[in-house]
């Protein structure tokens, strides 16, 4: 990385028509669309990105791919989480190889590790990368949480330049920004977009949030005005973001809600297919139906207030 990064870094959502083929031209879309929207870098093979649903040639057709059309315009992250490290290396080496940027590593999952075994393997993984590292906090997926001690730890290694923290824990977070609040070089970023704004207030170097896929000027939008801690901003916009939230995400009652909801939300704005890789399905009509009102609703909310303002900026 040539700086710190900063800002709204989107995961990716992988566009698939079946469970081996890409949606080229919807990730086509995809991409030109957070650009467009001013995200500050892309993360792909994340747990939007459904790394774990994908077979390894798939992953590594999405790293080509994605590399190939973002062509260097803002720096790319790809998702190296695996229960192997030996295809976690495999993975980070296809990224170097076509221009990316860092690599993003959970836990590995199934049985959960000690912090003693955490640490050790980051610690035999990392030297094996050919490019930097950002750790990646998802308790709920893989059954084990950084501690901060190990965190700091890790971080000694030059290597290590983030954390992505998906916990939702504003009391573990907000220690992790006291720990590394003075460090320049290391970046500190929170999943949870409802809490994005208030972690960038008390440090945070910014967020990777899920809804920047659909609308990535409300997440840049409401990021820049944490970071002016213009609080007048903040309450409009983190009301659009709570819409997001208890409309899109919660359509059903299942774990799998958020990640339907959003690629149904994708389909339906057109810019992406909605298949969803085994074992998850996509919505039917009836569900597409409610997340049909609920874009009409947030596209009307958010464009009218952008509109507001434009017009006040155009009388002064």
């Amino acid at each position: 990385m040539k700086k710190t990064l900063k800002g709204i870094v989107p995961p990716l959502v992988t566009p698939l028509l079946n469970n081996d083929t890409l949606d080229i031209q919807g990730l086509e879309r995809l991409i030109e669309h957070v650009v467009a929207g001013g995200v500050h870098g892309i993360f792909v093979l994340g747990t939007t990105g459904e790394a774990q649903s994908l077979s390894f040639d798939l992953r590594v057709e999405m790293i080509k791919e994605s590399s190939r059309i973002l062509k260097e315009r803002i720096p790319l992250l790809v998702g190296i989480s695996d229960t192997s490290a030996t295809d976690s290396v495999r993975l980070a080496k296809v990224a170097a190889e076509h221009g990316a940027d860092a690599v993003v590593s959970a836990p590995p999952y199934y049985y959960s590790t000690s912090q003693s075994e955490l640490a050790e393997f980051y610690e035999n993984l990392i030297p094996r990368l050919p490019l930097p590292i950002f750790l990646y906090n998802m308790p709920s997926h893989t059954k084990v949480s950084f501690a901060p001690s190990t965190v700091l730890r890790l971080a000694e290694n030059e290597k290590v330049i983030g954390f992505k923290d998906s916990s939702a824990n504003g009391t573990y977070f907000q220690v992790l920004t006291d720990m590394f609040g003075k460090r320049k070089d290391f970046s500190l970023f929170v999943g949870p977009e409802e809490m994005m704004a208030q972690a960038v207030l008390l440090g945070a170097s910014g967020g990777v949030n899920g809804g920047a896929n659909m609308f990535p000027e409300l997440y840049v939008d409401l990021f820049n005005a944490a970071v002016e801690a213009d609080m007048d901003k903040i309450k409009e916009l983190q009301a659009q973001v709570m819409k997001i939230s208890n409309s899109i995400y919660n359509v059903v009652s299942c774990g799998s809600s958020y990640l339907r909801g959003l690629k149904c939300a994708l389909s339906v704005l057109g810019i992406c297919d909605d298949f969803l890789a085994t074992p998850y399905k996509k919505f039917d009509e009836k569900e597409r139906e409610k997340i049909k009102i609920a874009l009409d609703s947030l596209q009307f909310s958010y464009f009218a207030h952008e509109q507001m303002v434009l017009g006040a900026n155009q009388k002064k």
